[in-house]
């Protein structure tokens, strides 16, 4: 079997966030004359109506380029011999060796990835709804139920090496829900969300590449690309925000790429392996636990919003924004760095 050529890992990267890039302003100026903006007040500190459309430019930089490497494996498919590859075709970015296994992995997790980006859609539906009819938490938590069990039912669950259908499901809607709005409670500074949901996709990223999982990687890969691409549009300053849309969808997909690699194999043995999405998501985690038990004890429900975030909590001991925002990135890409050692 061949190694999976690298440069295609790297096309991922730059398909999606240069999708980003570009299609971005588009999606900026129909938030505008849409209404889907979020607009000042309470405790926000912009001054003027900012659109939602980071989860909608996301959305887009993960769609477009696996839609067209999906029309590039149709039209070359044909044209593979996975028995004796040129020389010169292997350094292809879709030379044999890369067709082939792309061909071989599809279609031996088809549904599980169909089901994964139907799922990726609905979460950003019931955020859209969120952005703009503001849900309450009830029909919210309903429409993050449906989807973690749709992803449960294709295939994609976690274990734990118990011996339990019901278990495996009960467990892997729950790791979802709390990731989807882990990640939600961190949007609340530009890049913020943004930036944790990019240090994650790529650890990941390099951990299925790692051990050979090529389709894992790549879906990685191209959510890394995405939320690179869109950075340059939240952070510092924000001319578009993530919405209750996109944090959804980057919360969904890094729960979901914490299930889809398996960790353990007989062929990759790592004793501590089980722990790598707990260290690489280790920050959002930890601050959702945080604020849901602070809230808890001053008997609010544990949904409703306030400044006991970690981000907040450094601005009020003097660090700017932007920089509070880089100490929590560098935060989670050093307990993320931990995978390396597991």
């Amino acid at each position: 079997m061949w190694a999976f050529p690298l440069n295609v890992y790297l096309l991922a990267v730059v398909s999606a966030a240069v999708t980003v890039l570009a299609t971005l302003p588009a999606w900026r100026k129909w938030c505008l004359r849409t209404g889907l903006v979020d607009d000042p007040g309470g405790r926000k500190i912009h001054d003027q109506p900012i659109p939602l459309a980071g989860g909608l430019a996301v959305m887009t930089g993960l769609l477009l380029p696996a839609l067209i490497a999906a029309g590039v494996l149709w039209w070359k498919g044909t044209l593979v011999n996975p028995v004796a590859p040129s020389a010169g075709s292997a350094r292809s970015a879709f030379g044999p060796p890369a067709i082939y296994l792309l061909q071989y992995g599809l279609s031996h997790r088809a549904v599980e990835l169909g089901a994964i980006f139907l799922g990726a859609f609905g979460m950003l539906l019931v955020g859209w709804l969120d952005d703009k009819h503001e849900l309450r938490p009830s029909a919210k938590f309903v429409g993050q139920f449906l989807v973690a069990a749709l992803v449960a039912a294709s295939g994609a669950r976690i274990t734990l090496f118990v011996h339990s259908l019901f278990f495996h499901y009960a467990i892997t809607i729950l790791w979802i829900l709390t990731v989807i709005n882990a990640f939600n409670f961190m949007d609340n500074m530009n890049g913020l969300c943004a930036g944790l949901g990019a240090i994650g996709a790529w650890y990941f990223a390099l951990v299925a590449a790692a051990g050979g999982q090529y389709l894992v990687a790549l879906i990685a890969f191209l959510c890394f690309g995405a939320l690179l691409g869109f950075l340059p549009y939240n952070f510092p300053r924000a001319a578009a925000f993530l919405g209750d849309a996109g944090s959804h969808l980057v919360g969904y997909l890094l729960a979901v790429l914490a299930i889809l690699p398996h960790f353990y194999t007989r062929y990759q043995p790592r004793r501590w392996a089980v722990l790598i999405p707990l260290f690489v998501l280790s920050v959002p985690l930890l601050d959702l636990v945080w604020v849901v038990w602070l809230r808890w004890r001053k008997g609010l429900p544990f949904y409703q919003g306030d400044t006991n975030h970690l981000s907040h909590r450094l601005v009020r001991r003097g660090l700017s924004q932007t920089k509070a925002v880089l100490v929590i990135w560098l935060a989670a890409a050093a307990t993320g760095g931990v995978v390396c050692y597991l």
